[in-house]
């Protein structure tokens, strides 16, 4: 089991469930995710029932700590509706994985924006 990968899908499970409303295309990401990375429906199932606390994320790499919160925003933006309570989770899922909380806005400001090299330059510069 791809433990980089579990603690991707708990982190996107919680914030699917931020906003007391675990929408339909949020579960479908999810599986999505999980379906790529070969983690079985099974797995995620059972993350969603019984959620893990979310630990220290220090030792990704940057690109790894980056797509988490790519991964994040995807999530929030796939129903089309951003709510206070996801980008508050956000805000502390990017302090604990040693980010600024203000990457998030940086990050949902940039949101439609394709994701360069000058970009994640300046998310590691500036808000790491």
């Amino acid at each position: 089991m791809d433990i980089v990968t579990k603690k991707q899908l708990n982190i996107l499970i919680q914030l699917a469930e931020a906003d007391k409303h675990f929408a339909k295309a949020e579960r479908e990401l999810i599986f999505r995710l999980a379906k790529d990375r070969n983690f079985s429906e099974e797995e995620v199932n059972s993350l969603i029932r019984n959620p893990e606390p979310i630990d220290t994320l220090g030792a990704l790499s940057n690109e790894q700590k980056l797509n988490y919160l790519y991964t994040c925003l995807d999530l929030i933006h796939v129903d089309n509706k951003v709510f206070e309570s996801e980008l508050t989770f956000c805000k502390s899922i990017a302090i604990k994985l040693g980010f600024k909380k203000n990457v998030i806005d940086f990050l949902v400001d940039n949101f439609d924006k394709k994701l360069t090299e000058d970009t994640k330059k300046a998310v590691f510069d500036e808000y790491l």
